[in-house]
């Protein structure tokens, strides 16, 4: 059986080769912006939790949350969430607390340790965003425009899961 390709002109391939960029850029970006958390981590000498698990408590932040809860959020493709949650609570960077009503959920939240590691993510966060400002990198309004754009991206992708099967 032969698949057919569609005859595209100059512009749509043009598209189609910024298309195919995006996903594999926006891997790349996330998984240097991992490699920068760890870089700050291990500069501060906390060795004990990785740049996913520290992710995981800037994302937390002061909510109370569950494993599914962060997982149908979709920030921890890759990784295991539920694991990562029981390492952080182990290390004493989380609380836990099984529910009254549903007794096979878990909900937990930052505690004091939790709340220090999450507060020096923030820093990072903000001294890189103050740095790509200051240098010109990019503008609010850039800022704005990718994260538009990327927010489409992911309407376009979430109707093609729902509606074409």
């Amino acid at each position: 059986m032969t698949v057919h390709q569609p005859l595209l002109d100059g512009s749509q391939k043009a598209f189609l080769a910024c298309y195919l960029d995006n996903p594999s850029l926006v891997e790349r970006l996330h998984r240097l912006l991992l490699d920068v958390i760890k870089d700050e981590f291990e500069r501060l000498q906390i060795l004990e939790i990785n740049s996913v698990q520290a992710l995981l408590l800037f994302n937390i932040g002061e909510n109370e949350v569950t494993a599914g809860e962060l997982k149908s959020r979709g920030y921890y493709q890759g990784s295991n969430v539920s694991y990562n949650l029981k390492k952080l609570v182990e290390l004493g960077y989380m609380h836990h607390q099984r529910s009254e009503i549903d007794r096979r959920s878990v909900r937990v939240k930052l505690t004091e340790k939790g709340r220090k590691a999450r507060g020096h993510v923030a820093g990072l966060f903000a001294r890189h965003a103050e740095g790509i400002e200051k240098r010109g990198f990019v503008d609010t309004s850039g800022m704005d425009e990718i994260n538009t754009a990327l927010k489409r991206m992911e309407r376009f992708w979430t109707e093609q899961i729902r509606y074409i099967y």
